[in-house]
């Protein structure tokens, strides 16, 4: 079973970031053929400062690293460094209809809030369709507000064959990753970069204690039943035990439970969940050669993979001399 999933490096990755991706992509690395990739092409439609993005791509590489992709078992690149996936993504672009990236969740969603948008927008599940087919994906890991880009991408597979009237591409199956966290920000809203309501796992100390005493609670006196639906509980509990959430849920129905002693616990128990974690990045960082190493040789076994893809389209589609 090959497995392909990538993120994106518009950010230093935080802890929605790990619940919601990073986590699961280390668990399947065991279950079959695991391909990830740091999508800096994709990150080009909001990042404009090239430092920016090699800064951005160099952390999401080692926070990669430190949470356990193993380099010897799941395949880890730089998507520019394929760059055979914007070839393809150029031939799947002549047979994708208009309407379907009309009607894409994304970009009316961006319209709607007066964004300014260009083609790289508007054409963004094109090129998200050419990372997935080219490797001939059997099983992308997405949540379930992402299964319309599997669909878009099946839709896409599916008009290319019919056009050349070749089975070039396999027609890849979601996997719906149904218990992932949706982790609150320190605001009560989804955690976003874009929001800037993040806990990033591996900033120094003293900026993770700010984020985490700064959650937004409410005014409830301490004597008092809390709501245990609110952000502070809900992201103490990604790193509590089923005994202790119902201990502590209990206490805070009760009453007599302060947001402050909520706090301090969820501080000292996110510092010593990613201790391990931050250990092994700490190792990395001080090996920068062994990193872009690492990412070459993604970027080999990567190729290994994709280029008889991209031969196969471009046979079908009559580029190049006859084979």
């Amino acid at each position: 079973m090959r497995i392909l999933s990538g993120i994106q490096p518009s950010g230093e990755p935080h802890v929605g970031n790990f619940f919601g991706a990073m986590r699961q992509h280390v668990e399947l690395q065991a279950k079959g053929e695991a391909i990830y990739f740091l999508a800096d092409y994709h990150s080009m439609t909001s990042i404009r400062d090239a430092g920016e993005r090699r800064r951005f791509t160099h952390e999401l590489a080692l926070d990669y690293l430190a949470c356990g992709i193993d380099p010897a078992r799941a395949i880890l690149y730089r998507q520019s460094d394929l760059p055979e996936v914007t070839e393809l993504a150029w031939i799947l672009s002549t047979v994708t209809p208009m309407g379907l990236l009309e009607r894409a969740h994304s970009f009316k969603d961006k319209v709607a809030q007066g964004l300014a948008v260009h083609h790289g927008l508007f054409a963004y599940p094109v090129l998200m369709a050419a990372d997935i087919l080219i490797y001939n994906a059997d099983i992308v890991p997405v949540g379930q507000d992402q299964k319309q880009h599997l669909e878009m991408t099946r839709d896409i597979a599916g008009s290319f064959n019919h056009c050349y009237g070749r089975e070039v591409f396999k027609l890849p199956e979601p996997m719906i990753l149904e218990n992932v966290a949706v982790v609150p920000g320190t605001d009560g809203r989804k955690m976003s970069k874009s929001y800037d309501n993040t806990i990033r796992m591996f900033a120094p100390q003293g900026e993770i204690k700010k984020a985490v005493m700064g959650i937004v609670t409410d005014s409830t006196p301490v004597d008092q039943p809390k709501d245990t639906a609110a952000a502070l509980f809900q992201l103490w509990s990604l790193f509590a035990k089923d005994d202790e959430r119902a201990a502590l849920f209990a206490r805070a129905q009760a009453g007599g439970l302060g947001y402050g002693e909520v706090k301090k616990d969820l501080l000292a128990r996110l510092l010593a969940y990613f201790a391990p974690q931050r250990e092994r990045r700490a190792q990395w960082e001080s090996r920068r050669a062994d990193v872009e190493d690492v990412l070459a040789d993604g970027a080999r076994r990567a190729r290994a993979i994709a280029r008889p893809t991209l031969d196969a389209a471009r046979d079908a589609a009559g580029l190049g001399p006859a084979r």
